[in-house]
């Protein structure tokens, strides 16, 4: 996989967005905007034969979009007193990561959608067979890259790589998206309390991951990243929560691919199981635990002494809860 370039501090660009409740929100282009030059410079093929494999893995990739999850590590090194830029590699690795699991859940078998991110989705455009492989690809890759290019000392760099693991895994989002496929079949669904526990896993670990892993490399002590640790953990499911809420209420424009996808196939969620009054109330009630923990955290930052930590966790934290796409 080769890699050019290194990026530093960059004027805050932010795109703001707001929801009735008062909740402004503006989100850190200018850490997505270093991301996206930083995925530019990856590649995978080194033999012409597979370009085409390659062909169809940049395709997905550099399909545009928020970037959440690698924007939460650099925002997350920032909180901490890193240097953000040396976070790339990670970040990179884990926006690989969700690449996989979204062509992964496009596929007939799974969503079997046809859109994503405003435009025909990988199945559609490289074949059933390809699409697969492209994120079979793309998962291996990014544990590649992590441990070959994130310069940090290899044990906690180590640490990082079996935490994604962790996070992606059986444990993990593959876990959760077996549970969800599962509870939809004719013999199970989930309750109320398991659906919080699907989520977590499905969605909220790989969030969580993309700001233990920053921690994991930093070597912050255990006890001075429980606040950060409940942060991610929160943050992953305020995400899926206002996820579900938008697949009800929002339009195919706006989301880049068809809305209602969870009612077609029948899909347990929070608006489902909940309504979406309810379901916003929980929304609320989740970004307000997100809010808190994270003032827990950074009230007791591990960054330098002295010195409030940016406010990009913060933003991000209010976007994901704002957010209309």
């Amino acid at each position: 996989m080769a890699v050019a370039g290194g990026y530093g501090d960059s004027d805050a660009s932010v795109a703001p967005d707001a929801r009735p409740d008062g909740v402004v929100a503006v989100y850190p282009e200018w850490l997505r905007e270093q991301v996206d030059e930083y995925l530019a410079t990856v590649s995978f093929s080194q033999e012409p034969i597979t370009d085409g494999l390659q062909e169809a893995m940049r395709y997905s990739l550099l399909a545009g979009g928020k970037r959440i999850r690698p924007v939460l590590v650099l925002a997350s090194a920032r909180a901490i007193g890193l240097d953000h830029a040396k976070m790339l590699p990670l970040a990179g690795a884990i926006e690989l990561i969700h690449t996989y699991s979204l062509i992964h859940d496009d596929l007939p078998a799974m969503d079997d959608d046809e859109l994503r991110r405003g435009r025909p989705t990988c199945h559609r455009v490289f074949g059933e067979d390809v699409a697969i492989l492209a994120g079979d690809a793309l998962y291996a890759e990014a544990f590649r890259h992590l441990l070959t290019v994130q310069q940090d000392e290899p044990e906690r760099v180590l640490a990082a790589a079996a935490e994604l693991a962790l996070a992606t895994g059986v444990n993990g989002m593959v876990g959760g998206q077996y549970l969800d496929v599962y509870s939809n079949s004719a013999h199970e669904r989930t309750g109320g309390v398991d659906l919080r526990r699907v989520h977590e896993l499905k969605t909220g670990r790989l969030i969580g991951a993309s700001v233990t892993c920053v921690l994991l490399l930093a070597g912050a002590p255990e006890p001075a990243t429980i606040a950060f640790r409940r942060f991610a953990a929160e943050l992953g499911v305020l995400f899926q929560i206002v996820d579900d809420i938008l697949d009800v209420t929002g339009t195919d424009a706006a989301l880049g691919k068809p809305s209602g996808s969870d009612e077609r196939h029948g899909r347990h969620t929070y608006v489902s199981e909940f309504g979406i009054k309810r379901a916003r109330e929980l929304a609320a009630d989740s970004h307000a635990a997100a809010r808190a923990a994270l003032a827990q955290a950074t009230s007791a930052s591990v960054g330098a002494a002295g010195s409030p930590p940016p406010t990009e966790l913060e933003q991000i934290t209010d976007f994901i809860y704002t957010r209309s796409s």
